[in-house]
């Protein structure tokens, strides 16, 4: 099977689109070594992520195992994730860094 997406860590609840995918297409991406299948709700450009599994608002989006960001609205597996429904928490100034990786 053809793997258009890319998960880094196993932690991740985002993949990173390889090449421009629609909606409706159902997308294998490996988490470790567990083959994964989404099924995507809208289009999604090359190098932009998707939720993998639901992430609540207020979540945490992690990527490369890494906490990039909060949900500032639901993210549905299959969503994109992106600056319309995603905050960096990062360089803000008015959160303590450490606290990016509790939720």
């Amino acid at each position: 099977m053809n793997h258009m997406a890319v998960v880094v860590q196993a932690a991740d609840n985002v993949a990173t689109a390889v090449a421009d995918l629609s909606a409706g297409d159902k997308v294998s991406f490996f988490v470790g070594r567990d083959e994964r299948e989404c099924q995507l709700l809208e289009d999604i450009p090359r190098g932009h992520k998707f939720a993998i599994r639901d992430i609540a608002a207020g979540d945490n989006v992690i990527k490369y195992g890494e906490a990039i960001g909060a949900a500032t609205a639901a993210i549905g597996a299959g969503r994109r994730a992106h600056v319309h429904n995603v905050e960096s928490r990062r360089g803000r100034g008015d959160i303590y860094e450490g606290d990016a990786n509790e939720n």
